[in-house]
C-alpha cells in the first residue's frame, strides 16, 4: 500500500505528464484522441491518489480540494459517457496549475 507522500509524488508526476502534452494547446487536445486519453487517464490517477490519501493528511492540507478532485475522478471512470472535453480542458488550463503549486508546497513541507 502506498503512503501519503508517495501518493502526493504520484499526483505531481501525473501533472507533469499532463503538461507534457497539454502544452501543444487546446486545438491539438480536441483533435487528438490519444492526447485526450492520456490526459484523462492521468486525471483519473490524480483523483484516485487524492481519494486514497489519509484523512489526517487531507486535514493538514485543506487548501487542496481533495473531495472535488476525487469526485471528478469518479465522473471520469464511472460516467465516462458524460465526460465533457471542454470541462477537461478547463481543468487542465485553469485548475491544474493551482494544484501543481499546492502539491509542490506540500512536498516542500513533508
Amino acid at each position: 500500500m502506498r503512503n501519503d507522500s508517495e501518493r502526493i509524488r504520484d499526483i505531481r508526476e501525473c501533472i507533469e505528464k499532463i503538461e507534457k502534452y497539454s502544452v501543444r494547446g487546446k486545438k491539438e487536445f480536441y483533435e487528438d484522441e490519444l492526447i485526450q486519453t492520456w490526459i484523462i487517464h492521468n486525471l483519473q490517477i490524480i483523483g484516485e491518489a487524492s481519494r486514497a490519501t489519509s484523512e489526517e493528511f487531507k486535514a493538514k492540507y485543506p487548501q487542496v480540494l481533495w473531495l472535488k478532485i476525487a469526485d471528478f475522478r469518479n465522473l471520469l471512470v464511472h460516467e465516462y459517457f458524460r465526460v465533457d472535453l471542454g470541462i477537461v480542458w478547463q481543468i487542465v488550463e485553469h485548475e491544474l496549475p493551482k494544484l501543481k503549486e499546492q502539491i509542490n508546497d506540500i512536498l516542500r513541507d513533508i
